[in-house]
């Protein structure tokens, strides 16, 4: 298995993550991912990838990600090992992540403010008389 890198967004983060063969750290901005997202619930997004396709412990994982917040970050991570997963063995790994649906881009993004009113839906309030 060679070395392999791919690329995960969600809002407005952006990670760039690097899978090699090893035994199973991952590092996200060069620290220790339990550290980067102490919240259990973030940790089951990044890890869940590895989960699906059963190679927990198999990859050392390098991600550099920027941009938006946890959430967003934690999205962009998933799409990221997802992505690099299918490219390293795409005959094994490509079924189990598609059926979980972890190889689309969630393309959801915050909707703009438009002028007149006070954010993005919202509108001032409204008196007939």
């Amino acid at each position: 298995m060679a070395q392999t890198n791919a690329i995960g967004r969600r809002k407005t983060s952006t990670a760039r993550v690097y899978l090699k063969p090893g035994k199973g750290e991952i590092k996200i901005n060069n620290r220790e991912f339990t550290t980067y997202f102490p919240l259990l619930s973030h940790q089951n997004i990044v890890t869940q990838p590895l989960t699906v396709t059963e190679t927990d412990g198999k990859f050392d994982i390098v991600v550099t990600v920027r941009g938006g917040g946890f959430t967003g970050q934690a999205g962009a991570v998933q799409l990221g090992i997802a992505r690099a997963l299918d490219e390293i063995d795409s005959e094994l790994h490509h079924g189990k992540l598609k059926s979980v649906d972890l190889l689309t881009r969630d393309d959801r993004m915050v909707e703009r403010k438009k002028y007149g009113r006070p954010k993005a839906r919202k509108r001032f309030q409204f008196s007939k008389r």
